[in-house]
């Protein structure tokens, strides 16, 4: 039984940042900080066509599908293409018509390759088979073939006697030709090339490199690993390895949805019965990165762009640098294999033109529009096939035309954009002179369990309500009658997605923000499959066809985005271990430890210096240097005053004062164990989850 709640709606104002800069790896500096993106992208895969990069990835239930970026050094992307404008199956459940629907479903695990000079993009639509969209431009058109079959979260081999190979299956690893025309697979040649109980998962990348097949998978059972399997043949046999495990960049797995035992989800059910439990912030689960391919540059050198469950956000893409050790590729570096860092140097690509748009630090997509043009961004996508006649730009708005829906997730032409992180603040002007009875329009957030602001059409009223599926409660309060004085009004979404979190607010004047409804919880889940995602929509809850709503001005600001200040350049401050709570200090017998939280000695204060590249030495204020002696064991990390025995470390950065530093001679980070009272050493291989294992610091003045 819903709830209604009267709310006093207070002034509540958030300060907007005048910057309009968004999140990119590339730190300005020749290095690049994890992840790629902060928003969702799934199931990445990536391809190398001379000196262009191209990532694939999942697009689910929304349209257009199956995103393309591109990329001149790895590290900036830009969205340039999307395989098709809409799923063209004609069956209701693409489209939300007659209450059916494809949310978890859709295309998804995508592979993209480039052969006989045009692009392939493999993918499954759940129900449909095996698709393959084909181009000569990456940009497109592309043609789409149907290939049936049930060959799903697969990787696609061109070899050198012209054969194709089509690599799928979780655990029983399977290998399948394809016929040459793309018609579909050649059923006689599957076969099992890697039995059940290997310790092999899903999620498949397969190349040859100098002869050999190498097969980058990914695996859950009991927890998250990436793995890699090698054979002379690609029919096997294989031996395989866990090349990566455990790399989280010290994030805790996400809260996900639970949905009560023995029943089905079903879209617009009592949001009460979901759970969204605390989580273990000590466990790995699935937030190490895992399920990607891996690509070599012009230099030489080969990198992993591998995916991980990234909180509320959804599925983000990292960049890590590959060490073959052995005849494996190793994610990693030297002296610290399997783990990789968060932050480090950019790709050294060579033959990269130098235009101002490839060399300079850009986000993948445009966020905000003022939907003045003809089409809409290439950021937006619609969940599930929308229907074209009720919807269209006109004098710089966009307008949406209400459709019969129970609720958001069944509203038809729901445009969506994926949450940026860590935090984002997105607002729209709603103007509402168009709505009729039983009309809803507005901001939500397409997620399970779902939540939006808008406007109701109550006969003559405008009612502003919050609804929030998780309680099944709606705050609201009726506003103006029709009477013209009010004909817009502002909506705002504030979202802390690092902490799964976030609220909604109002304006009259697009200034002065009001709050509405309470702080919500978010979650990851894999009902949909997709993290948080930003909403314009309009539906009629009376079951009418209604009239129309219009949206101007959509805005996304990120307070976090411009890190240029995050390392403490010309700063002194004490390093406190999270782990301990306790500040760093200097000791007169020349080692490293901890002190008293209240010591602020000179002992305690530290200075950097500035390396170039965002490497950078320690110094005490009282002028010695840290430096590590021997192999970096507790007691190794010593002081000293000559400078040219410091130790150079890449700076870590973790947002809000936190950070990591890691050896670059040993790739080793520094920290102090929270239980033994063993001073400093260097050889901790990274972060926890939790961040609590003594590498993980805060600097405070």
């Amino acid at each position: 039984m819903r709830k209604f709640l009267i709310l006093l709606l207070a002034s509540y104002l958030i300060p907007l940042t005048s910057s309009a800069q968004s999140w990119t790896a590339d730190n300005g500096n020749g290095t690049y900080t994890n992840p790629l993106f902060y928003d969702e992208f799934s199931d990445p895969d990536i391809l190398r066509v001379g000196d262009d990069y191209y990532l694939a990835g999942t697009t689910m239930h929304t349209v257009p599908g199956l995103v393309i970026l591109h990329s001149k050094d790895l590290v900036n992307w830009e969205n340039i293409s999307y395989c098709f404008d809409r799923f063209d199956f004609d069956d209701d459940a693409f489209s939300l018509r007659n209450h059916q629907e494809i949310y978890g479903q859709g295309i998804w695990a995508p592979c993209i390759r480039y052969a006989n000079g045009q692009f392939y993009v493999y993918s499954n639509i759940n129900g449909k088979g095996l698709q393959c969209y084909t181009s000569k431009d990456i940009h497109g058109p592309w043609k789409h073939q149907n290939m049936q079959g049930r060959i799903y979260d697969l990787s696609v081999l061109f070899d050198d006697d012209g054969k194709i190979y089509a690599i799928h299956g979780y655990g029983e690893v399977k290998c399948t030709e394809l016929k040459p025309d793309m018609s579909g697979p050649i059923e006689e040649t599957e076969r099992t090339i890697i039995p059940e109980g290997n310790a092999v998962g899903e999620g498949h990348h397969i190349y040859k490199i100098n002869g050999m097949y190498y097969l980058i998978s990914t695996d859950y059972k009991p927890n998250g690993r990436t793995l890699c399997s090698r054979s002379k043949s690609i029919w096997g046999p294989y031996e395989t390895i866990t090349i990566t495990a455990d790399e989280t960049f010290g994030y805790h797995a996400a809260s996900i949805t639970q949905i009560p035992p023995g029943e089905k989800y079903r879209i617009g059910q009592d949001g009460t019965k979901f759970g969204i439990p605390e989580v273990d912030k000590g466990a790995t689960a699935c937030t190490n990165i895992h399920q990607g391919g891996i690509v070599q540059d012009q230099s030489g050198q080969w990198w992993a762009l591998l995916m991980m469950d990234f909180h509320s956000i959804g599925r983000t893409v990292t960049l890590a640098p590959i060490t073959w050790q052995d005849g494996w590729p190793m994610l990693g570096l030297a002296g610290n294999l399997g783990r990789a860092p968060r932050t480090w140097l950019k790709p050294d690509v060579q033959s990269v033109a130098a235009t101002e748009r490839q060399t300079a630090p850009h986000a993948p997509y445009q966020r905000s529009e003022d939907f003045n043009g003809k089409n809409l961004g290439r950021v937006w996508q619609w969940n599930h096939n929308p229907e074209d006649r009720m919807w269209s730009l006109r004098n710089g708005r966009l307008r949406l035309q209400t459709m019969p829906a129970e609720q958001l997730m069944w509203a038809r032409n729901t445009l969506t954009q994926r949450a940026i992180g860590p935090t984002s603040i997105t607002t729209v002007e709603l103007y509402i002179g168009g709505m009729k009875d039983g009309d809803v329009a507005g901001l939500g957030n397409i997620n399970v369990p779902c939540s939006w602001i808008g406007i109701v059409k109550d006969r003559q009223y405008n009612r502003l309500c919050c609804f929030e599926q998780a309680t099944n409660d709606t705050a609201k309060t009726t506003i103006a009658a029709t009477d013209g004085t009010i004909d817009r009004i502002w909506l705002r979404m504030v979202g802390d997605y690092d902490h799964d979190r976030a609220h909604y607010e109002w304006s009259f004047n697009g200034v002065d923000f009001h709050r509405i409804g309470r702080e919500m919880p978010l979650s990851y889940q894999l009902i949909t499959f997709q993290g948080s995602r930003p909403s314009l929509f309009a539906f009629n809850h009376k079951g009418k066809k209604g009239g129309y709503a219009e949206f101007d001005n959509f805005t996304v600001e990120e307070p976090m985005a411009d890190r240029s200040g995050n390392i403490p350049y010309g700063k002194t401050f004490r390093i406190i271990n999270l782990a301990t709570g306790k500040p760093m200090i200097a000791l007169d017998h020349g080692m490293v430890h901890d002190t008293d939280v209240d010591d602020h000695s000179k002992a305690t204060r530290f200075r950097l210096i500035d390396k170039g590249q965002g490497q950078v030495a320690l110094q005490c204020e009282d002028g010695r240097y840290v430096f590590v002696a021997g192999y970096g064991l507790a007691g190794d990390v010593r002081l000293t005053t000559e400078e040219s025995k410091a130790e150079v470390f890449m700076w870590q950065d973790y947002l809000n004062h936190e950070f990591m530093l890691m050896s670059m001679r040993t790739h080793q980070y520094l920290g102090k164990s929270p239980t033994t009272g063993s001073p400093y050493s260097m050889d901790f291989p990274g972060a926890d989850p939790a961040r609590r294992n003594g590498a993980v610091f805060r600097w405070d003045q």
